[in-house]
């Protein structure tokens, strides 16, 4: 614990952000293609009441608007993603011209109003026919037609944009495919998750290499979901679950991401239960070649983990109603189980509120990786209600208040944190969660059951973040001592 009250720095990266599939809507229009997210909302019952992102809040033919409040708000960086079939329709092949000049605009539009656009290259809406073509991630046919896709990016936007991130959470958008069923394809396979994750992987370095190979001004790296892992208490065998829960859940991402090697504990594991995957030597030496130069991290939560026997808890409930209460257990049997940590309280979907914790990462990331950190995504999901024409989110405000003073502090540590992004902009698309779980600064007029004018409101939240950025942080960590 300290006395100072450093300032964030002069070019600290208040920002915010979104993604594609979540925000633009206009998913068939001026030749965009169909994308794994666009088939995927039309299973029954996959998506709260069904809602899906064909409208989403129409940033596609609203972003001047949106990039006006940004301005308003002072915003130094907006973080959002390209939608790769809007660019290739089919994943490959001729160049959707259309589709690439919208991009071209909003990220002029951008800088015409001084905002940093920080770009996703992939935030989980594959091309559909890369997907029935070869499996999309299940087959290596993926990294030249990703290197193809990625490449003409670059080349637009050299000297425009200056930070790039490669893949959005990969360890959620493989688990949730391809463990739990809950994403695009829908699979439940270990093995297979596995394999996909190893080929997302050798994806991701291929990037990095185009990037650095290309020799282009800025940054790249990936985008992380990182929980730190707690023991429940002090017995020896919580804290090993402690171990393998870090191990397993961050370590065989971030391990790659920074040294291009897998934690051997998790590989002999593999190896043991007939779920080890396919490494080349010409994969390992692609591995080290793709060394991000920051790691994105998006922080929502920490984990707490105990003891879990052979014949313990395997995958439990994942509360997606807003339900408090409705999550249960989950765990690894032989590995570890998630439990009640009682010293947080917890949102409405059962995320953990834990703002020590991202200082806990923090210092975690740094120790282990010695890479700058851009955090691209935090942020509070909750119900929010418009009452005389405002939206009083005073906690939206109470927990991103913390989480700023949370950075301070681990910047006054010796961490090397470059900027900020809360989740999100504007309400939009939660997912699996439809539209009544609001993440926004800026309020949609849209319900849960996708009905509404899409007119936008600043929330009191948007106020608070003003201010925080036109004082640097100063008058959060000062109030804060």
């Amino acid at each position: 614990m300290s006395e100072k009250n450093n300032i964030f720095p002069s070019n600290f990266l208040w920002g915010s952000a979104s993604a594609a599939y979540q925000v633009e809507g206009a998913y068939n229009l001026d030749g965009k293609g169909p994308s794994v997210w666009d088939e995927f909302v039309k299973i029954p019952g996959k998506t709260f009441k069904g809602t899906n992102g064909e409208v989403a809040v129409d940033h596609y033919h609203r972003y001047k608007e949106d990039v006006a409040l940004m301005k308003k708000l002072g915003l130094k960086a907006y973080r959002f993603s390209i939608s790769w079939s809007r660019i290739f329709p089919k994943g490959k092949g001729e160049v959707n011209e259309e589709g690439l000049k919208f991009y071209e605009n909003l990220v002029d539009e951008l800088l015409k109003n001084e905002i940093e656009p920080v770009v996703t290259l992939y935030h989980w809406d594959l091309p559909l026919s890369l997907q029935e073509e070869y499996g999309g991630f299940e087959s290596r046919k993926l990294i030249p037609d990703f290197v193809n896709y990625a490449t003409l990016l670059f080349n637009t936007f050299k000297g425009k944009v200056h930070y790039w991130v490669s893949l959005n959470e990969q360890n959620i958008f493989t688990a949730h495919g391809y463990l739990m069923g809950t994403h695009p394809p829908g699979v439940t396979d270990q093995k297979r998750f596995y394999q996909v994750n190893h080929i997302a992987n050798l994806v991701n370095a291929s990037l990095i290499k185009t990037f650095h190979d290309l020799k282009m001004p800025g940054k790249i790296g990936p985008s992380f979901a990182y929980s730190p892992a707690y023991s429940l208490n002090a017995d020896p065998k919580n804290e090993l679950a402690q171990v393998n829960a870090e191990d397993f859940q961050s370590h065989l991402w971030l391990d790659v991401y920074a040294w291009g090697v897998y934690p051997r504990p998790v590989l002999k594991y593999l190896k043991e239960n007939h779920l080890d995957f396919e490494i080349t030597k010409e994969d390992e030496i692609l591995l080290k070649e793709g060394r991000p130069d920051f790691l994105g991290i998006n922080y929502y939560q920490t984990g707490t983990y105990a003891y879990n026997p052979l014949d313990g808890v395997g995958q439990g409930k994942f509360n997606t109603t807003g339900k408090k209460g409705t999550s249960s257990e989950s765990g690894v049997p032989g590995l570890y189980k998630s439990v009640n940590n009682p010293y947080v309280e917890k949102t409405n979907w059962d995320w953990n509120i834990d703002p020590t914790g991202l200082t806990i990462g923090l210092r975690r990331l740094e120790s282990r990786y010695r890479l700058p950190i851009l955090i691209t995504e935090n942020g509070l999901g909750e119900y929010d209600k418009v009452e005389d024409g405002k939206v009083h989110d005073t906690y939206r405000i109470d927990y991103l208040e913390k989480h700023v003073k949370a950075i301070g502090e681990a910047l006054n540590q010796g961490v090397d944190v470059l900027g900020y992004c809360t989740w999100s902009f504007t309400d939009l698309l939660s997912w699996l969660n439809g539209y009544q779980k609001r993440y926004g600064f800026v309020y949609v007029d849209q319900d849960e059951n996708q009905n509404g004018s899409l007119d936008r409101l600043p929330k009191d939240s948007f106020y608070w973040y003003q201010e925080v950025i036109s004082n640097n942080g100063g008058n959060v960590m000062e109030q804060n001592k």
